[in-house]
């Protein structure tokens, strides 16, 4: 990536609060950019996101009820992402890493070694610690989500105003095992967003 395409994806990003209602994300493009954003990093690759796609009327007048102070996006976006981490995740820690060995990626004496390590830490993890590991692998995914968007000439707004509590069953999922991370509606933007104020770095950095 040139300089010239970093700053167009990453310094001109902008939260947007209207799309236009026009433009819809068709399903083979949208999973283009689901399986690039989920090029992400993950802890020991666990990869823990889960993704609710909601495009349909009728699914976004049910997440509007849950996003009131939101619905705007909601209801011109081309589509919401409802971003969740699976608290199970590791029951696909031999999909995983068996799809690994038999493309190539790792002989399956490496598999075997590092299943050995790993299968009692996730086995015996306390809930609180499994919660933290997929809020941050879940909040990666999401920002490269954001960034992947854009690159592919969109704009995106991540939304934290909604009932937690609610969306998971309101979806038709366990609310015990999938943790509600946040939304990110996505679409074309109807005007352009308001630029904000950073702080400069050598307010947020130090050097040791």
């Amino acid at each position: 990536m040139n300089h010239k395409d970093f700053n167009e994806i990453v310094l001109k990003r902008r939260s947007i609060k209207r799309y236009d209602p026009s433009v819809k994300i068709s399903r083979e493009e949208m999973e283009e950019i689901l399986a690039e954003a989920t090029r992400a990093p993950s802890s020991v690759n666990m990869q823990p996101w889960r993704f609710v796609v909601i495009e349909t009327p009728e699914g976004k007048e049910k997440l509007a009820e849950l996003a009131k102070f939101n619905s705007e996006q909601v209801n011109t976006s081309s589509a919401v992402i409802a971003v969740f981490g699976d608290m199970n995740n590791f029951e696909y820690a031999e999909e995983i890493f068996g799809k690994a060995v038999e493309l190539g990626y790792m002989p399956h004496e490496i598999k075997k070694q590092q299943l050995q390590v790993i299968t009692p830490i996730y086995e015996n993890m306390p809930e609180a610690d499994m919660r933290d590991v997929v809020l941050i692998d879940s909040g990666l995914v999401s920002m490269q989500l954001m960034l992947v968007a854009r690159a592919h000439g969109y704009d995106t707004n991540p939304i934290g105003g909604y009932e937690k509590e609610l969306i998971a069953e309101a979806f038709g999922l366990d609310k015990e095992r999938y943790v509600p991370i946040m939304l990110i509606s996505i679409g074309k933007a109807a005007s352009e967003g308001h630029a904000s104020y950073r702080l400069p770095v050598n307010t947020i950095a130090t050097w040791k």
